[in-house]
């Protein structure tokens, strides 16, 4: 038998995989609503990843958008990472995909990090 606390735990972690992750959205959850929200949500995500990393944005301009919304439906960002290491791993994921350039300069510290 599972404790009060166990199962709002786990109500919790259905609640985040469906705003984060693409799941299904828990019991009692509008789905439609959950999604609108979700959407807002990688929006605002993209944002911080383009203030982060105004390089990213720009090399790519008018595709940063959705190609951050693959990125971040692939690997949805969990409490273990910070937003610069996070938006760091989507500039070496733009960078393996061929997206952009190898970075040189005051940017390029963050792929040597990413590799090892």
């Amino acid at each position: 038998m599972t404790s009060p606390r166990e199962r709002l735990a786990g109500q919790q972690a259905e609640l985040l995989k469906a705003l984060l992750a693409g799941g299904d959205a828990p019991a009692g959850f509008d789905a439609d609503r959950l999604r609108i929200e979700a959407n807002v949500l990688r929006t605002k995500q993209g944002r911080l990843t383009a203030f982060l990393r105004p390089d990213l944005a720009e090399a790519l301009g008018d595709r940063f958008a959705a190609l951050f919304r693959e990125y971040a439906a692939g690997h949805p960002k969990t409490d273990t990472i910070r937003a610069r290491a996070y938006a760091d791993e989507f500039g070496t994921w733009l960078v393996d995909r061929g997206e952009v350039p190898k970075p040189r300069g005051r940017f390029a510290s963050w792929l040597r990090l990413r590799r090892v």
